[in-house]
């Protein structure tokens, strides 16, 4: 049994800031009143239209850091980490201030003091690669955060759908969902688009049998992005795979430990949990991670979980190094912009319609359903990235890795839920996230054998379906 120290934080994250009255801060509106409790009670559909969440927006320091020495990343991963924390708790203070909060309140109390840390954080990020390396310059551009306007409960979706379903009423008000963030998969036009096979594509499919984590592996953590750092993510993931994954796993550690896969893969899938929001107190009610940072409710249980690796459209693909880290999505989207997220939501029966920025809203019989097509192109050198991202890339539409990459097996993480029509749910979140369907995101470390990769690539490029 490894020895693990955690270091937890214990913070009280606010319910909706939502509200009628408006402040100028930083050239935008700062709409705030008093947290509502009674919203909890309402469904979606009573909730007043002119109310909207705020919420803290900082720039991601982490993709911006897109070369970081080896030496130097322990320290940095740490700072960034620590900086993610700072974030949070800035919106606690915004979430709980609610109405009496002003512009000189938000600007002297929240802002300014989050931007001197930031700026503490973003100058030791400086001198621990300044010590091994080029010191990176513009660090400081980085510091300052702004407030931003969720979505009001009423808004008009965007063109193409529908106005959404009214959910049931939740258990507990928290920051989010809400209404405009529903949208009913019936009134979702088809927009599945996928590249033209060609003659050399590898055709084959190979899955994992890992099971839908029946064991209850959960944590906090998010060992790819904050290493050593319990409660990292600051939100609750689901684990199917590697029995031992947690924010103190290492590689050796990883390919030692036992599976939930059928097949012996001991690689590592994750993703936020699905919560439905009934009232139901969690084991993690009290916990970071959990109700303590805003994510509430009962934890879903996967109806099913499956993992698979496919082929290239246009090409044989390569086997995986050990050891590969990927991310797909971004769990800071809804502040960051939408350029990185890919995660998709549906229904079943309705697949042809994928949704990034909208929770579905199935019919009766159907389950919903989370998708995460990763990146399936690899630069043929590095495990990882230090912004955990430039190392793997998308195929182009027609289905081609750019230059100086390789195809690899593209892993399809198809995770289905059984929610009943009309129920409020929302994925686990950074508390700043206001649980928003964009911030969905899946992450991986393959810990497949050799051989097992050979095994993988081998049926992939024969065109049949292993495993």
């Amino acid at each position: 049994m490894r020895n693990k120290k955690r270091h937890k934080r214990s913070r009280v994250i606010g319910l909706t800031v939502v509200g009628v009255t408006a402040l100028a801060v930083g050239g935008g509106a700062l709409l705030m009143t008093d947290n509502d409790a009674s919203a909890a009670r309402r469904t979606a559909g009573q909730q007043a239209p002119a109310r909207a969440a705020m919420t803290v927006k900082c720039p991601d320091a982490a993709t911006r850091l897109s070369s970081v020495p080896q030496q130097a990343r322990p320290t940095v991963d740490k700072e960034l980490a620590t900086m993610d924390s700072q974030v949070a708790d800035a919106y606690q203070q915004l979430a709980t201030r609610g109405a009496s909060a002003d512009q000189d309140w938000v600007r002297t109390r929240v802002l300014e003091p989050l931007s001197a840390k930031r700026r503490g954080a973003l100058n030791r990020i400086g001198n621990e690669i300044g010590r091994v390396a080029s010191r990176p310059s513009g660090l400081d551009t980085l510091a300052s955060c702004t407030v931003q306007q969720a979505a009001p409960a009423g808004a008009t979706p965007a063109a193409g759908t529908a106005a959404p379903a009214t959910p049931a009423a939740g258990g507990q008000a928290q920051s989010g969902p809400v209404k405009a963030d529903f949208v009913d998969i019936r009134r979702v036009r088809p927009n599945v688009k996928n590249p033209r096979t060609r003659a050399n594509a590898s055709r084959g499919t190979f899955s994992s049998r890992c099971g839908r984590n029946e064991n209850k592996h959960f944590n906090s953590d998010n060992v790819i992005v904050a290493p050593g750092v319990s409660n990292g993510a600051h939100h609750m993931h689901d684990y199917v795979g590697n029995r031992d994954t947690d924010a103190f796993s290492t590689n050796d550690g990883l390919a030692a430990a036992g599976t939930t896969c059928t097949n012996g893969d001991r690689s590592t899938h994750y993703w936020p949990v699905l919560r439905q929001q009934d009232g139901t107190k969690e084991a993690d009610a009290d916990q970071p991670g959990g109700g303590t940072e805003g994510n509430v409710g009962r934890i879903l249980r996967p109806e099913t979980a499956s993992i698979s690796f496919r082929g290239s459209a246009v090409s044989k693909v390569v086997e995986m190094p050990k050891f590969l880290r990927i991310i797909t999505g971004d769990a800071k989207a809804f502040t960051n912009g939408t350029a990185n997220a890919n995660a998709s939501w549906s229904c079943t029966g309705f697949e042809n319609r994928q949704l990034k920025d909208k929770y579905p809203l199935c019919p009766k019989g159907s389950k919903v359903v989370r998708t995460f097509k990763f990146q399936s192109c690899w630069d043929g050198k590095n495990a990882d990235s230090a912004n955990h991202r430039t190392h793997v890339a998308f195929a182009d539409a027609k289905g081609a890795c750019a230059k100086g990459f390789k195809a690899i097996p593209q892993l399809v993480q198809r995770i289905t839920y059984k929610v009943a029509p009309g129920s409020l749910f929302a994925v686990d979140s950074f508390p700043e996230q206001l649980h928003k369907p964009v911030t969905d995101h899946g992450d991986f470390i393959n810990v497949m054998s050799n051989s097992l990769m050979k095994k993988a690539v081998k049926c992939i490029n024969t065109g049949r379906k292993c495993g």
